[in-house]
Order: C-alpha cells, then sequence, then structure tokens
C-alpha cells in the first residue's frame, strides 16, 4: 500500500468518525433536552432555560402523571390516545401488508404487459399533495358512515402507505431465488402455497421493515387524523393531543415536552425491539440443494 493510499484510509478513518459524532449530536441533542424539559419544573425552566441539567432535588414526574391522567380527573388523557394511537397504527399495519403482499409479488415476481410501468404508477400518488387527497377521501367515508372513526381512519391510512409498501417490497421479492418458487412447484403447491409457505417466510425481514415504516407513518400522521376525529376528542390519537397541549396557552412547557416523550418513546422502543428481526438472516441457505 502507498504512502498516499494509507493517508486517504487515515483521513476516511477520521472523517467517518467525524460524521458520525455530528449526526449522533444533532440527533441525540435536542431528544435528550426535551427528556429532561420534561422533568423539570416550570419555575426551575424559567430560571435558566438553557441549563442541560436537572439536580435530584428538581427531579419531578408531575408532568407526566399530568400528561397521562384522564381528561376527568384534570389530566390530558393521553392514555386513552395511546390506546387509539396503537390501534389505528397496527389497523393500517394489517390492512396495507394483506393488500400490498399480494401487488408487490406481482410487481416484482410476474411478467405482464406494462409491469415495469406499474411500479412507477404507484410512486406517482406521491406526486400530489396529501391536502388533495383529504378533502376526497372525507367526503367518501362520510357518506360510508365511517367520519370519527378509527376504522375509517385505518382505512384511510393504506391510500398513503400501500403504493410505497409495494416499492419497498418488490425489489425484495425479486431478489428471492426462481429456483425456491420451483422447488415448491414441483413439489406440487399451487402459486398461492407457494407465496404463503415459502416465499413470505423468506420475506419476514423485508414485512418487518415496511411493517415498521407504516407503523410510523400512521402514529405520526396529523393531517388525516384531525380531518376524521377533530369533532370526537373521546378518539383522538396522540398527535391530536399533542397537538392540543401545543396550542393550549395555560400548558406549560415542560408539560408539552412530557407529552412529546410520550408520543416518540413508542416508536423508539419499538424500532430497538424488531431491530435484531430485521438483521436475522432469515434467507441464508435457501437456494441449497
Amino acid at each position: 500500500m502507498t504512502s498516499r493510499a494509507r493517508t486517504e484510509e487515515r483521513a476516511f478513518a477520521v472523517l467517518r468518525w467525524v460524521v458520525i459524532a455530528f449526526l449522533a449530536l444533532i440527533t441525540v441533542l435536542p431528544f435528550c433536552y426535551m427528556l429532561l424539559l420534561s422533568v423539570k419544573p416550570i419555575d426551575a425552566l424559567l430560571r435558566a432555560p438553557g441549563d442541560l441539567w436537572v439536580s435530584a432535588r428538581e427531579f419531578t414526574t408531575a408532568t407526566y402523571r399530568e400528561v397521562l391522567r384522564p381528561t376527568s380527573e384534570g389530566g390530558q388523557g393521553f392514555v386513552r390516545m395511546l390506546v387509539n394511537s396503537a390501534v389505528v397504527s397496527l389497523g393500517a399495519v394489517a390492512l396495507t401488508l394483506l393488500a400490498a403482499v399480494p401487488g408487490a409479488y406481482a410487481v416484482g415476481r410476474l411478467r405482464f404487459f406494462g409491469g415495469r410501468r406499474v411500479g412507477a404508477l404507484f410512486l406517482a400518488v406521491y406526486l400530489f399533495p396529501a391536502t388533495l387527497l383529504a378533502v376526497p377521501l372525507f367526503v367518501m367515508f362520510a357518506r360510508m358512515g365511517l367520519q370519527g372513526s378509527l376504522t375509517g381512519l385505518a382505512i384511510v391510512y393504506i391510500a398513503q402507505t400501500v403504493p410505497v409498501s409495494i416499492h419497498m417490497m418488490r425489489n425484495y421479492f425479486a431478489t428471492v431465488p426462481r429456483s425456491v418458487e420451483e422447488a415448491a412447484a414441483i413439489d406440487g403447491c399451487t402459486r398461492l402455497q407457494t407465496v404463503r409457505k415459502v416465499v413470505l417466510p423468506l420475506a419476514v425481514p423485508s414485512l418487518m421493515a415496511t411493517g415498521l415504516y407504516i407503523f410510523m407513518i400512521a402514529w405520526n400522521e396529523f393531517l388525516f387524523a384531525l380531518l376524521f376525529l377533530v369533532a370526537e376528542p373521546e378518539k383522538w390519537t396522540v398527535s391530536l393531543g399533542l397537538q392540543q397541549l401545543a396550542g393550549g396557552v395555560e400548558v406549560s412547557k415542560t408539560v408539552l415536552m412530557a407529552g412529546s416523550v410520550v408520543l416518540t418513546v413508542p416508536v423508539v422502543l419499538l424500532f430497538f425491539a424488531a431491530e435484531r428481526l430485521l438483521t436475522e438472516g432469515l434467507t441464508s441457505g435457501a437456494d441449497k440443494g
């Protein structure tokens, strides 16, 4: 190895850690500051808003108790909102995967006229802003009697999540060796049985990644939740509840930060819980005779 190559290798090694440290700083620092503000009394925050430390004497969980306490007891009722968000998000994941898996398999594995253009048409949905779809969807679901319904909201999210889910999974389905499907066909499996018993078990990492992405979209979505549930406070999702906190003059910023932590932590925990499954080599040895 020449001296120039060694110098470049060392420079890139140092630059890599500098970039990692910078990205970690701009990502972790705001969350840590939000977490610290959520356990700080409002008077301490007003005295020193830039203080990045909370002493043991100042530490309090009163903000979280206020956020999680039911509205009937003077709290913000975030427990109910968390349950509503979980129901909507999990329902959106199930419905989206149910619709996207056959579509992704057809686009990625089957040969038909215009197959290459179909994928582009799916992504073309994102050329239109969400506000353009909001009014027609609201009118249609209002006529169906699903306005103000968590079920209706979960179905609405399919319009946002199915196109990108098909795009994400079709690339994975295309990498599954055809010899695996041919072996299943020789054993007497139909196309549907092959997909259910062979392809889907191999595609678990892709399904997990896509499901997590769908969950994050549904969990954080605000526009459609506001449009469909604004008249039903008992069915509000946590994103609507957080907006209520942000718009309330009488709500302290420490309580707002506690609500932000409550909104963020479930997704972070879900990601770390699913990370191991996402990285497991479930396809290893699938093509071995």
